[in-house]
């Protein structure tokens, strides 16, 4: 069994922002595969088998308490953390730029860290979304982070999206090894 987590904040007002990244991989990959979403209370989940199950979930209690959810689910389910892949914004990459790394710190966001201190380790697969700095000084983070990609942003999100869906889908096949082989770079 696999798990592909995609962090975001639930609600209208967050929909198409920077950190909601996460959200707009996994429902690009259950797009692709036609699978429904299932909301139960900490979770939306949608479900694949290819011939082993996968999970894609979206965490349905904000971004900090992310781990609730992601935590829950890889418990009730036994799954081990190298079956576990995070998808989050990273304001350290330039705007839709991937970056896949094996585990690792939570490095500030704390939706990564709430997922660490649920699964009680970083030895989960994270899949880095660039979502840039803000460009202004006076833009604090977490107004940047907050807002929704520009018009001009549109195309390069997209392509992004694709592209870390294309890797995800690659890491089911084939590994963490080989997909950070192919995508970093």
């Amino acid at each position: 069994m696999k798990l592909i987590a995609g962090l975001g904040n639930i609600g209208r007002e967050y929909e198409n922002t920077r950190h909601n990244i996460g959200f707009m991989v996994v429902e690009e990959l259950a797009r692709r595969w036609d699978i429904p979403w299932k909301t139960d209370g900490i979770a939306s989940v949608a479900e694949r088998r290819m011939p082993s199950r996968v999970f894609l979930v979206r965490p349905q209690t904000y971004m900090n308490r992310s781990g609730i959810a992601v935590g829950g689910l890889a418990n009730y389910y036994r799954i081990d953390l190298p079956d576990i892949a995070v998808v989050q914004d990273d304001l350290d990459l330039p705007g839709g730029k991937l970056r896949i790394r094996r585990k690792g710190s939570a490095g500030g966001h704390n939706g990564i860290l709430s997922v660490q201190d649920h699964l009680c380790s970083g030895e989960f697969a994270r899949f880095k979304v660039g979502i840039g700095r803000p460009e202004h000084e006076e833009k604090t983070v977490v107004r940047h982070v907050l807002t929704k990609f520009s018009k001009e942003e549109t195309s390069l999100v997209a392509e992004a999206i694709k592209k870390t869906a294309d890797a995800l889908e690659y890491w089911l096949e084939y590994g963490i090894d080989e997909t950070m082989n192919k995508f970093n770079g």
